[in-house]
């Protein structure tokens, strides 16, 4: 099974703890982890279902997109990317 993790600067605003997931594809990870915590669902994902303008997914290491496969030992970063100056 899939790991999600979250990164500290998204905890700072909800609680989304390590999650272990099934799934074929980042999309279907995130489906999970929003289906056990709905509370993250709107920090990462707009009203479209799309990503938010600064967060990204890190699948092993390279950043995925939502359509991307995954394998059962993959790990799946979830970050909120920081701006400014």
């Amino acid at each position: 099974m899939a790991r999600v993790v979250f990164t500290s600067n998204l905890q700072r605003h909800v609680s989304c703890p390590e999650s272990v997931v099934e799934g074929g594809s980042v999309s279907e990870a995130l489906r999970c982890v929003f289906a056990a915590q709905p509370q993250i669902r709107g920090y990462v994902l707009d009203e479209q279902g799309e990503l938010r303008k600064h967060v990204f997914i890190f699948v092993d290491g390279r950043r995925a997109r939502l359509a991307d496969s995954i394998s059962n030992s993959s790990e799946i970063f979830v970050l909120q990317a920081l701006t400014g100056g």
